[in-house]
Protein backbone atom coordinates (compact mmCIF):
# COMPACT_ATOMS: atom_id res chain seq x y z
CA UNK A 1 0.00 0.00 0.00
CA UNK A 2 1.18 3.46 -0.66
CA UNK A 3 2.09 5.86 1.44
CA UNK A 4 -0.78 8.57 0.84
CA UNK A 5 -0.15 10.81 3.94
CA UNK A 6 2.38 13.66 4.25
CA UNK A 7 4.92 12.87 6.91
CA UNK A 8 2.66 14.03 10.24
CA UNK A 9 3.97 16.29 12.15
CA UNK A 10 5.79 14.04 15.07
CA UNK A 11 7.34 11.81 12.80
CA UNK A 12 9.52 14.50 10.89
CA UNK A 13 11.99 14.81 13.26
CA UNK A 14 12.39 11.14 14.53
CA UNK A 15 13.18 10.72 10.85
CA UNK A 16 16.12 13.25 10.69
CA UNK A 17 17.53 12.01 13.78
CA UNK A 18 17.47 8.25 12.81
CA UNK A 19 19.59 9.32 9.60
CA UNK A 20 21.68 11.35 11.41
CA UNK A 21 22.08 8.50 13.93
CA UNK A 22 22.98 5.92 11.09
CA UNK A 23 25.93 8.68 9.29
CA UNK A 24 27.61 8.70 12.88
CA UNK A 25 27.02 5.01 12.92
CA UNK A 26 28.60 4.34 9.52
CA UNK A 27 30.99 7.98 9.30
CA UNK A 28 29.35 9.39 6.58
CA UNK A 29 26.50 11.07 5.26
CA UNK A 30 22.70 8.85 5.08
CA UNK A 31 19.88 9.78 2.80
CA UNK A 32 16.47 8.74 3.71
CA UNK A 33 14.02 8.06 0.57
CA UNK A 34 10.53 6.48 0.79
CA UNK A 35 9.62 3.68 -2.09
CA UNK A 36 8.92 5.79 -4.49
CA UNK A 37 12.65 7.59 -4.82
CA UNK A 38 10.81 11.11 -2.80
CA UNK A 39 13.45 12.58 -0.43
CA UNK A 40 12.56 12.29 3.40
CA UNK A 41 15.57 13.79 5.40
CA UNK A 42 19.23 13.48 4.79
CA UNK A 43 22.36 13.76 7.07
CA UNK A 44 24.32 17.14 7.54
CA UNK A 45 27.72 16.59 5.91
CA UNK A 46 30.64 17.05 8.19
CA UNK A 47 33.14 18.33 5.87
CA UNK A 48 34.31 20.58 2.91
CA UNK A 49 35.47 17.33 1.41
CA UNK A 50 31.81 15.62 1.43
CA UNK A 51 30.71 18.84 -0.89
CA UNK A 52 32.73 18.51 -4.03
CA UNK A 53 31.83 17.15 -7.27
CA UNK A 54 32.60 13.49 -6.85
CA UNK A 55 30.66 13.83 -3.48
CA UNK A 56 27.69 15.28 -4.74
CA UNK A 57 27.28 12.95 -8.21
CA UNK A 58 24.09 14.21 -10.39
CA UNK A 59 21.83 11.96 -8.99
CA UNK A 60 22.78 12.56 -5.40
CA UNK A 61 22.59 16.48 -6.03
CA UNK A 62 18.94 15.87 -8.00
CA UNK A 63 17.37 13.81 -4.78
CA UNK A 64 18.75 16.91 -2.56
CA UNK A 65 17.62 19.97 -4.68
CA UNK A 66 14.87 18.48 -6.12
CA UNK A 67 13.55 15.88 -3.11
CA UNK A 68 12.43 13.36 -5.61
CA UNK A 69 14.64 10.87 -8.46
CA UNK A 70 13.91 10.45 -12.56
CA UNK A 71 11.79 7.15 -13.27
CA UNK A 72 14.94 6.16 -15.18
CA UNK A 73 17.18 6.41 -12.22
CA UNK A 74 14.81 4.82 -9.93
CA UNK A 75 14.93 2.20 -12.62
CA UNK A 76 18.33 1.62 -12.73
CA UNK A 77 18.47 1.16 -8.99
CA UNK A 78 15.91 -1.29 -8.77
CA UNK A 79 17.89 -3.14 -11.49
CA UNK A 80 19.99 -3.94 -8.36
CA UNK A 81 17.37 -5.55 -6.71
CA UNK A 82 16.68 -3.16 -3.64
CA UNK A 83 12.75 -3.54 -4.04
CA UNK A 84 14.07 -7.54 -2.53
CA UNK A 85 16.38 -7.08 -0.47
CA UNK A 86 16.78 -7.46 2.94
CA UNK A 87 20.34 -6.96 3.45
CA UNK A 88 22.37 -4.17 2.71
CA UNK A 89 23.37 -3.45 -1.11
CA UNK A 90 26.46 -2.58 -2.55
CA UNK A 91 25.95 -0.81 -6.15
CA UNK A 92 28.58 0.07 -8.14
CA UNK A 93 29.44 3.55 -9.91
CA UNK A 94 28.24 4.12 -13.36
CA UNK A 95 29.69 7.61 -14.22
CA UNK A 96 27.55 7.06 -17.91
CA UNK A 97 24.07 7.00 -15.62
CA UNK A 98 25.33 10.32 -13.60
CA UNK A 99 26.12 7.93 -10.27
CA UNK A 100 30.34 8.94 -10.09
CA UNK A 101 30.56 7.05 -6.68
CA UNK A 102 29.67 3.54 -5.15
CA UNK A 103 26.35 3.72 -3.34
CA UNK A 104 25.22 1.13 0.01
CA UNK A 105 21.69 1.15 -0.02
CA UNK A 106 20.37 -0.21 3.37
CA UNK A 107 16.65 -1.47 2.71
CA UNK A 108 13.97 -0.27 5.09
CA UNK A 109 11.72 -2.63 5.49
CA UNK A 110 8.53 -3.36 8.12
CA UNK A 111 6.85 -6.88 8.45
CA UNK A 112 8.73 -7.91 4.98
CA UNK A 113 6.99 -5.09 3.01
CA UNK A 114 9.48 -2.36 2.13
CA UNK A 115 8.83 1.26 3.09
CA UNK A 116 11.72 2.88 1.60
CA UNK A 117 16.20 3.26 1.42
CA UNK A 118 18.48 4.55 3.33
CA UNK A 119 21.54 5.49 0.86
CA UNK A 120 25.49 6.01 1.57
CA UNK A 121 28.22 6.62 -0.37
CA UNK A 122 30.01 3.19 -0.15
CA UNK A 123 33.55 3.71 0.62
CA UNK A 124 36.96 1.34 0.84
CA UNK A 125 37.11 -0.28 2.87
CA UNK A 126 33.24 0.95 4.10
CA UNK A 127 31.17 0.29 7.42
CA UNK A 128 32.31 -3.13 9.23
CA UNK A 129 29.78 -6.51 9.53
CA UNK A 130 29.10 -4.88 13.11
CA UNK A 131 28.40 -1.23 11.77
CA UNK A 132 25.94 -2.50 9.09
CA UNK A 133 23.87 -4.53 11.82
CA UNK A 134 23.17 -2.03 14.02
CA UNK A 135 23.23 0.40 10.70
CA UNK A 136 20.08 -2.34 9.77
CA UNK A 137 18.56 -1.79 13.79
CA UNK A 138 17.61 2.00 13.14
CA UNK A 139 16.52 1.68 9.53
CA UNK A 140 14.18 -1.24 10.72
CA UNK A 141 13.10 1.56 13.54
CA UNK A 142 12.44 3.79 10.35
CA UNK A 143 10.28 1.63 8.61
CA UNK A 144 7.93 1.00 11.56
CA UNK A 145 7.48 4.94 11.12
CA UNK A 146 6.90 4.63 7.62
CA UNK A 147 4.69 2.01 7.82
CA UNK A 148 2.26 3.75 10.87
CA UNK A 149 2.57 6.67 8.52
CA UNK A 150 0.99 4.04 5.46
CA UNK A 151 -1.79 3.37 7.31
CA UNK A 152 -2.89 6.50 8.67
CA UNK A 153 -2.42 7.49 5.03
CA UNK A 154 -4.62 4.49 3.85
CA UNK A 155 -7.33 5.59 6.81
CA UNK A 156 -7.26 9.36 5.19
CA UNK A 157 -7.86 7.68 1.84
CA UNK A 158 -10.66 6.05 2.68
CA UNK A 159 -12.37 8.46 4.93
CA UNK A 160 -12.21 11.23 2.60
CA UNK A 161 -13.73 9.06 -0.20
CA UNK A 162 -16.42 8.55 2.12
CA UNK A 163 -16.91 11.80 2.60
CA UNK A 164 -17.04 12.43 -0.90
CA UNK A 165 -19.42 9.63 -2.34
CA UNK A 166 -21.95 9.79 0.70
CA UNK A 167 -25.25 11.11 0.24
CA UNK A 168 -26.39 14.21 1.45
CA UNK A 169 -27.53 14.46 4.99
CA UNK A 170 -26.79 12.61 7.97
CA UNK A 171 -24.98 10.03 5.85
CA UNK A 172 -22.28 12.72 4.86
CA UNK A 173 -22.33 14.23 7.88
CA UNK A 174 -21.64 11.12 9.93
CA UNK A 175 -18.59 10.86 6.81
CA UNK A 176 -17.44 14.23 7.64
CA UNK A 177 -16.91 13.67 11.60
CA UNK A 178 -14.81 10.43 10.94
CA UNK A 179 -12.26 12.73 8.44
CA UNK A 180 -12.30 15.00 11.24
CA UNK A 181 -11.53 12.83 14.06
CA UNK A 182 -8.61 10.78 11.64
CA UNK A 183 -7.44 14.80 10.77
CA UNK A 184 -7.10 16.15 14.23
CA UNK A 185 -6.26 19.76 14.76
CA UNK A 186 -5.48 19.90 10.98
CA UNK A 187 -9.37 19.88 10.05
CA UNK A 188 -9.95 23.06 11.51
CA UNK A 189 -7.34 25.09 9.30
CA UNK A 190 -8.65 26.58 6.06
CA UNK A 191 -9.17 23.79 2.99
CA UNK A 192 -10.27 23.19 -0.52
CA UNK A 193 -10.49 20.72 -3.06
CA UNK A 194 -8.90 19.83 -6.02
CA UNK A 195 -10.67 17.78 -8.93
CA UNK A 196 -8.46 16.14 -11.79
CA UNK A 197 -10.20 14.59 -14.27
CA UNK A 198 -9.91 12.25 -15.75
CA UNK A 199 -7.42 10.24 -14.16
CA UNK A 200 -5.59 7.32 -15.71
CA UNK A 201 -6.33 4.80 -12.31
CA UNK A 202 -8.27 4.37 -9.79
CA UNK A 203 -5.22 1.90 -8.70
CA UNK A 204 -4.28 3.28 -4.98
CA UNK A 205 -0.52 2.22 -5.79
CA UNK A 206 -0.41 4.41 -8.82
CA UNK A 207 -1.61 7.52 -6.78
CA UNK A 208 0.92 10.18 -6.26
CA UNK A 209 2.66 10.56 -2.76
CA UNK A 210 1.43 13.51 -1.16
CA UNK A 211 4.83 14.79 -0.20
CA UNK A 212 5.01 15.93 -3.92
CA UNK A 213 2.21 17.89 -3.18
CA UNK A 214 2.93 20.74 -0.71
CA UNK A 215 -0.21 21.81 1.09
CA UNK A 216 -1.95 18.73 0.38
CA UNK A 217 -3.51 16.31 3.37
CA UNK A 218 -5.19 13.59 1.79
CA UNK A 219 -6.22 12.39 -2.09
CA UNK A 220 -8.81 9.50 -3.03
CA UNK A 221 -9.90 8.62 -6.21
CA UNK A 222 -13.73 9.29 -7.29
CA UNK A 223 -15.91 7.65 -9.87
CA UNK A 224 -16.29 10.34 -13.25
CA UNK A 225 -18.71 9.58 -15.45
CA UNK A 226 -19.48 6.28 -16.68
CA UNK A 227 -16.77 4.24 -16.61
CA UNK A 228 -13.91 6.44 -15.26
CA UNK A 229 -12.22 8.10 -12.33
CA UNK A 230 -11.02 11.12 -11.00
CA UNK A 231 -8.80 12.39 -8.46
CA UNK A 232 -9.74 14.10 -5.27
CA UNK A 233 -7.44 16.10 -2.92
CA UNK A 234 -8.03 18.36 -0.05
CA UNK A 235 -5.10 20.70 0.26
CA UNK A 236 -5.03 22.81 3.25
CA UNK A 237 -4.87 26.65 2.24
CA UNK A 238 -3.29 30.00 4.21
CA UNK A 239 -6.79 31.86 3.75
CA UNK A 240 -10.20 31.27 2.27
CA UNK A 241 -9.42 33.65 -0.19
CA UNK A 242 -5.73 32.46 -1.39
CA UNK A 243 -5.61 29.41 -3.66
CA UNK A 244 -2.06 29.66 -4.91
CA UNK A 245 -1.57 26.21 -2.89
CA UNK A 246 -4.13 24.46 -4.74
CA UNK A 247 -3.25 25.61 -8.08
CA UNK A 248 0.43 24.18 -7.70
CA UNK A 249 -1.24 21.12 -7.00
CA UNK A 250 -3.09 21.16 -9.69
CA UNK A 251 -0.24 21.86 -11.97
CA UNK A 252 1.63 18.70 -10.61
CA UNK A 253 -0.77 16.46 -11.46
CA UNK A 254 -1.81 17.51 -14.56
CA UNK A 255 2.05 16.51 -15.00
CA UNK A 256 0.95 13.25 -14.48
CA UNK A 257 -1.86 13.04 -16.29
CA UNK A 258 -1.61 14.43 -19.98
CA UNK A 259 -5.07 15.48 -21.33
CA UNK A 260 -6.57 15.92 -18.13
CA UNK A 261 -8.14 19.07 -16.40
CA UNK A 262 -8.44 20.21 -12.90
CA UNK A 263 -10.82 22.22 -10.98
CA UNK A 264 -10.57 24.04 -7.39
CA UNK A 265 -13.47 24.84 -5.02
CA UNK A 266 -13.93 27.77 -3.32
CA UNK A 267 -12.05 27.92 0.35
CA UNK A 268 -13.69 26.77 3.71
CA UNK A 269 -12.63 27.04 7.27
CA UNK A 270 -12.98 23.37 8.53
CA UNK A 271 -14.94 20.59 6.54
CA UNK A 272 -18.45 20.92 7.33
CA UNK A 273 -18.93 22.34 3.70
CA UNK A 274 -16.69 19.34 2.35
CA UNK A 275 -19.49 18.21 0.04
CA UNK A 276 -20.00 21.26 -1.46
CA UNK A 277 -16.44 22.20 -2.44
CA UNK A 278 -16.26 19.15 -3.98
CA UNK A 279 -19.13 19.52 -6.11
CA UNK A 280 -17.61 22.73 -7.21
CA UNK A 281 -14.18 21.57 -8.08
CA UNK A 282 -16.02 18.76 -10.21
CA UNK A 283 -17.66 20.79 -11.99
CA UNK A 284 -14.87 23.01 -12.61
CA UNK A 285 -13.05 20.07 -13.77
CA UNK A 286 -15.84 19.72 -15.99
CA UNK A 287 -16.22 23.55 -17.13
CA UNK A 288 -12.33 23.55 -18.33
CA UNK A 289 -12.69 20.02 -19.95
CA UNK A 290 -15.60 21.78 -21.71
CA UNK A 291 -14.02 25.30 -22.33
CA UNK A 292 -10.22 25.12 -23.48
CA UNK A 293 -10.41 29.23 -22.49
CA UNK A 294 -11.26 28.45 -18.74
CA UNK A 295 -8.53 25.74 -18.05
CA UNK A 296 -6.68 23.56 -17.32
CA UNK A 297 -7.08 24.67 -13.88
CA UNK A 298 -10.30 26.16 -13.31
CA UNK A 299 -11.07 27.65 -10.29
CA UNK A 300 -15.17 27.73 -9.12
CA UNK A 301 -15.07 31.51 -9.14
CA UNK A 302 -14.01 31.70 -12.73
CA UNK A 303 -16.07 29.65 -14.58
CA UNK A 304 -19.19 32.11 -14.61
CA UNK A 305 -21.87 30.69 -16.60
CA UNK A 306 -20.92 27.18 -16.27
CA UNK A 307 -21.41 27.61 -12.85
CA UNK A 308 -25.12 27.20 -13.53
CA UNK A 309 -24.76 24.51 -16.07
CA UNK A 310 -22.92 22.22 -14.36
CA UNK A 311 -25.43 22.22 -12.11
CA UNK A 312 -28.12 20.92 -14.31
CA UNK A 313 -29.23 17.29 -15.14
CA UNK A 314 -27.64 15.81 -18.82
CA UNK A 315 -30.62 15.82 -20.30
CA UNK A 316 -30.81 19.50 -20.67
CA UNK A 317 -28.32 19.44 -22.98
CA UNK A 318 -30.80 17.41 -25.33
CA UNK A 319 -33.82 20.23 -25.82
CA UNK A 320 -35.78 19.38 -29.09
CA UNK A 321 -35.22 22.74 -30.43
CA UNK A 322 -31.41 22.12 -30.90
CA UNK A 323 -31.75 18.27 -31.47
CA UNK A 324 -30.93 18.84 -35.21
CA UNK A 325 -28.40 21.45 -34.97
CA UNK A 326 -26.51 19.67 -32.95
CA UNK A 327 -26.22 17.15 -35.83
CA UNK A 328 -22.60 16.34 -37.36
CA UNK A 329 -23.80 17.37 -40.88
CA UNK A 330 -24.36 21.03 -38.63
CA UNK A 331 -21.16 21.96 -36.78
CA UNK A 332 -20.31 24.73 -38.37
CA UNK A 333 -23.84 26.02 -37.57
CA UNK A 334 -23.62 25.33 -34.39
CA UNK A 335 -20.55 27.08 -33.47
CA UNK A 336 -21.66 30.10 -35.55
CA UNK A 337 -24.36 30.21 -33.59
CA UNK A 338 -22.57 29.79 -30.43
CA UNK A 339 -20.03 32.56 -31.41
CA UNK A 340 -22.56 34.78 -32.37
CA UNK A 341 -23.78 34.67 -29.15
CA UNK A 342 -20.83 34.54 -27.00
CA UNK A 343 -20.54 37.87 -28.53
CA UNK A 344 -23.29 39.67 -27.62
CA UNK A 345 -25.27 39.41 -30.62
CA UNK A 346 -22.59 41.52 -32.53
CA UNK A 347 -22.58 40.80 -36.03
CA UNK A 348 -18.85 42.51 -36.72
CA UNK A 349 -17.10 41.14 -33.69
CA UNK A 350 -18.90 37.61 -34.58
CA UNK A 351 -17.76 38.07 -38.49
CA UNK A 352 -14.07 38.81 -37.14
CA UNK A 353 -14.02 36.02 -34.79
CA UNK A 354 -15.29 33.34 -37.45
CA UNK A 355 -12.62 35.28 -40.17
CA UNK A 356 -16.26 35.27 -42.17
CA UNK A 357 -17.91 38.04 -44.66
CA UNK A 358 -21.02 39.59 -42.55
CA UNK A 359 -23.04 38.45 -45.00
CA UNK A 360 -21.75 34.77 -44.28
CA UNK A 361 -22.64 35.16 -40.87
CA UNK A 362 -26.30 36.47 -41.43
CA UNK A 363 -26.72 33.84 -44.03
CA UNK A 364 -26.09 31.07 -41.12
CA UNK A 365 -27.98 32.58 -38.56
CA UNK A 366 -30.91 32.42 -40.65
CA UNK A 367 -30.59 28.80 -41.61
CA UNK A 368 -29.87 27.88 -37.31
CA UNK A 369 -33.30 29.76 -37.32
CA UNK A 370 -35.19 28.08 -39.96
CA UNK A 371 -33.27 24.26 -38.32
CA UNK A 372 -34.71 25.32 -34.40
CA UNK A 373 -37.32 27.86 -35.10
CA UNK A 374 -35.84 29.97 -33.05
CA UNK A 375 -35.85 33.90 -33.29
CA UNK A 376 -32.30 35.16 -32.54
CA UNK A 377 -34.09 39.14 -32.17
CA UNK A 378 -35.62 37.62 -28.89
CA UNK A 379 -33.79 37.67 -25.75
CA UNK A 380 -35.41 34.64 -24.13
CA UNK A 381 -34.60 32.43 -27.42
CA UNK A 382 -30.70 33.20 -27.62
CA UNK A 383 -30.89 32.56 -23.61
CA UNK A 384 -32.29 29.33 -24.27
CA UNK A 385 -30.43 28.73 -27.42
CA UNK A 386 -26.60 29.92 -25.64
CA UNK A 387 -27.54 27.35 -22.64
CA UNK A 388 -28.36 24.46 -24.58
CA UNK A 389 -25.56 24.88 -26.90
CA UNK A 390 -22.92 25.78 -23.70
CA UNK A 391 -24.34 22.31 -21.78
CA UNK A 392 -24.02 20.16 -24.79
CA UNK A 393 -20.16 20.68 -24.22
CA UNK A 394 -20.52 19.07 -20.71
Amino acid sequence: MRENAQVPSEHRGDYQELVDEISELLGVPATLENRDFELIAFGAYDSEDELDASALDPVRARSILTRRSTAAVRTWFEGFGITRATAPVRIPPAPEAGVYRGRLCLPVRHRGVVFGYVWLLDDDPGPSDAQLASAMEVAARIGALLADEAQHGADLTRELRTVLTAERGWPRDMAVAELRTALGARADVPHTVVCVAPWPSADPDDAPSLRTLPGATALCTVPWGVAGQCLAVLVRLRSTDVLTPAASVAARLLERSPGAAAGIGAGRVGLAELGTVWQEAAASARAALAEPRLGPVARWASIGPFRLLTALPAEAAHDPVVRVLLSPAHRELARTAEIFLDCAGQAGRTAAELGIHRQTLYYRLSRVEQLTGLDLDDGEDRLLLHMTLKAHRL
